[in-house]
């Protein structure tokens, strides 16, 4: 009896252990036993190589950003596939060997308008080439110009590139922005391309020259840092949304102190389609050639002055005269115009954007000077290009 029950209380001893043995194995190994009616589960690192991350899920260091910074972030992420970069070119033949050379013209921005590959830049960054060549990611396409408004410095290209290729840019509006409201700018400063830059709107309604000399109204100033080469690209708001298209800085020494401009996106929006469609904008007018504003003011004469009335042509027939030579050869004025539509003019450039919020179909109402006398009349607005 004795003996039979040490083997017994040695038996229990060796059972004991080797189940001990064999639950510490299993720790070990990272898995745990589960209870009753639980499923079971691997340990976190187990599922971590089972399962990789997805793609659209933020990462570690995601999660440690600002509300602000991961939305600059994500606006940054869907617009960059749409902005591109735009070179020039010109041929020029060297004066000594006579052999036609390539020489780069110069660089700026620019984005995807639509699947059927325009892309929209300023007017100055295409002005002086003859070739162009727009780099969409990683590739270069060439790039014909399908239409020009130097007047508002803007220019439709057209590459073809597959459209699964072409992003086009969300366009929003510019008619209810807000001084402080939050932009942002892509482009390719420098050369340095998918460069981004973050900052406010910090004025409204500033003016411009334009490159064909005229006043470009209602621009967006903005302090997001803009340098050469980021020309043509597109300033938007915090959405993503296309609000203006960057196309100068004001800065001595040629590169960004805080105040950049932008043609606002509603213009933008009424101009694209016409360039796509005709080449050109189409600009209202009367059918007179103008004055210089210069003659004008050294003659103290307030308003514009109508020099030579096309025949046949809505002032014609509406009776407005131009410049005119007595018998003496001397030369009188005609009719000056003071206002459109009861608003002042002083300039050529306050008349054409007179004629340009009125509309081409539309009648406007001159208030004309001649001989100390005023009188209005009623002009119909046609296309002055056709």
């Amino acid at each position: 009896m004795r003996w039979r029950s040490v083997f017994f209380v040695l038996l229990i001893f060796l059972i004991g252990f080797v189940s001990a043995e064999w639950l510490h194995s299993r720790r070990g190994s990272g898995t745990s036993p589960t209870r009753a009616g639980e499923p079971w589960m691997m340990p976190p690192s187990e599922v971590a190589e089972a399962q990789p991350a997805s793609p659209l899920a933020p990462s570690p260091q995601e999660l440690e950003l600002s509300d602000s910074e991961r939305s600059d972030i994500a606006v940054f992420r869907k617009v960059s596939p749409s902005v591109v970069n735009v070179s020039s070119s010109a041929l020029q033949r060297d004066f000594w060997s006579l052999n036609v050379q390539e020489i780069p013209q110069g660089t700026g921005s620019g984005f995807v308008w639509d699947k059927k590959g325009h892309v929209v830049t300023n007017y100055h960054v295409i002005r002086q080439g003859t070739r162009f060549q727009v780099r969409l990611g990683q590739n270069d396409y060439p790039a014909k110009v399908i239409g020009a408004a130097p007047q508002k410095d803007l220019a439709v290209l057209e590459i073809e590139a597959p459209a699964a290729e072409l992003e086009p840019i969300e366009v929003g509006g510019s008619a209810n922005l807000l001084v402080g409201q939050r932009v942002l700018a892509i482009g390719n400063p420098f050369g340095l391309d998918q460069t981004l830059t973050v900052g406010v709107v910090s004025a409204l309604g500033r003016e411009l020259t334009s490159p064909a000399g005229v006043p470009i109204r209602g621009v967006v100033q903005t302090d997001a840092a803009i340098n050469p080469g980021n020309s043509g690209g597109p300033l938007l708001d915090s959405r993503g949304r296309l609000i203006g298209v960057n196309t100068a800085i004001f800065s001595p020494s040629g590169a960004s102190a805080g105040i950049g401009f932008a043609v606002p996106v509603d213009i933008v929006r009424a101009l694209v389609p016409q360039l796509i469609e005709f080449g050109r904008p189409r600009q209202p007018g009367i059918g007179v050639e103008l004055v210089d504003d210069q003659l004008a003011r050294a003659n103290r004469i307030e308003g514009v002055i109508v020099n030579r009335v096309n025949s046949g042509g809505p002032a014609d027939r509406a009776g407005i005269e131009g410049l005119q030579q007595d018998r003496r050869r001397q030369v009188r004025l005609g009719d000056v115009i003071v206002e459109v539509n009861g608003k002042p003019v002083r300039t050529i450039g306050d008349l054409f954007l007179a004629f340009e919020e009125i509309g081409i179909g539309k009648e406007a109402q001159l208030t004309l000077v001649r001989n100390g006398d005023k009188r209005n009349v009623s002009v119909e607005l046609t296309d002055i290009a056709e």
